[in-house]
């Protein structure tokens, strides 16, 4: 019986030696298949793989509940807490950079980074995969993370780092927490038309992320508000030109915008491409104070999307209120209102015919957290 096994064994291998289309792995040995009038021959299986895959991403999207962003499943429970002292003998670390690297490349648990008080001048970076993070300061005013880089700040390579990043503090990791801390670039107000003065004080990048009594200081271009679903409460935002810009679906409540504008100056940039994005600003509760004349909005991008409900506003607003980015075009596309709005320049008399004084319908998708998916996510 062994020697039958034997002689089976040498057949087959003198076999597959004569014989190489006969290769016993997954593709080598199936022949590309030729069509009529086709030159080139496309091999089955990687179709089929392809289609396969292409299928599985359509179930997929087809699974999401929201029209842009998957189900929130945060975690809020901390896991463990670690201490970030200007002292190193009496935090696990001096700065909040160590802090953050310290944690596993691929973060699954709710991790509080508790900073204490301190002046952390410092640029901090959060990669994509260290999700559930807490930042957690001793108040606004007593713990602050500065830096000063402009869009023109020559990077690693020689090159320009741009508005993107300048950052002092950069979020790339969905889930993300700050709370009581400050946000700060200390790049001081550029003169009008200045060119690479773009200076970010904190941008977010990542989806389901919470700010809770933060404050944000910088001049042009002080907090990017990138892309995801985001929710400050009872923040404090200053600067000067497009302070608050990006493509965000977010909700401002109970927020201090503050502009230090030397002339004219505006709020927002919201950046929506496209009527199918499902992204935007809500103010709600807020009120705009500050110096030089403000517009609440530009148009950044075609379809800009931004509310302001329930807010006091400064006789610093300019009585247009919005400015369609030197494109007409843009007011046919832009969605831009207001609902019940007080002060001095809450007054939609002046305003531009392609803003809206909201009615109670139309207002009330922009009220609450159900704008940003909240119950899913917000827990704090």
């Amino acid at each position: 019986m062994p020697n039958f096994h034997y002689t089976f064994l040498l057949v087959l291998l003198l076999l597959l030696q004569n014989h190489p289309s006969l290769t016993l792995c997954h593709t080598k040995g199936i022949r590309p298949r030729r069509f009529p009038g086709v030159g080139l021959s496309i091999n089955m299986t990687r179709v089929q793989t392809s289609e396969q895959q292409f299928m599985k991403w359509v179930d997929f999207v087809g699974s999401l509940k929201h029209s842009v962003f998957k189900t929130a499943k945060n975690k809020l429970f901390p896991s463990y807490t670690l201490h970030v002292d200007k002292n190193p003998l009496i935090g696990d670390f001096s700065t909040i950079q160590e802090a953050i690297d310290s944690l596993p490349s691929l973060n699954l648990v709710r991790v509080v980074i508790k900073v204490h008080a301190g002046v952390y001048t410092e640029k901090v970076n959060i990669p994509p995969f260290k999700s559930f993070i807490t930042i957690e300061g001793d108040g606004a005013d007593n713990t602050i993370v500065e830096w000063g880089d402009t869009a023109q700040t020559p990077g690693p390579k020689g090159q320009p780092l741009g508005t993107y990043g300048s950052a002092t503090f950069a979020v790339n990791a969905p889930y993300f927490i700050a709370m009581n801390i400050t946000f700060k670039n200390t790049t001081p107000v550029p003169p009008p038309g200045a060119v690479g003065k773009q200076a970010v004080a904190l941008r977010i990048s990542a989806d389901t992320a919470a700010f809770v009594g933060c404050k944000f200081l910088g001049a042009q271009d002080t907090l990017y508000d990138h892309v995801g679903r985001h929710y400050y409460k009872d923040c404090y935002i200053e600067g000067s030109v497009d302070f608050i810009f990006g493509n965000a679906l977010s909700l401002y409540e109970g927020c201090h915008v503050h502009a230090i504008a030397r002339n004219t100056g505006a709020v927002t940039a919201q950046g929506r491409s496209s009527i199918l994005e499902d992204t935007g600003f809500s103010f709600v509760h807020c009120k705009v104070t500050g110096s030089g004349a403000l517009y609440l909005g530009r148009a950044w991008g075609p379809f800009s999307r931004v509310v302001f409900a329930y807010t006091y506003m400064d006789n610093i607003i300019i009585p247009k209120g919005w400015y369609n980015w030197g494109d007409p075009n843009r007011e046919m596309t832009v969605f831009y209102g207001q609902y019940k709005c007080t002060g001095q320049g809450a007054s939609f008399a002046g305003r531009v015919s392609w803003s809206r004084e909201l009615t109670d319908e139309e207002a009330k998708p922009f009220l609450s957290l159900t704008f940003v998916d909240g119950s899913e996510w917000i827990k704090i």
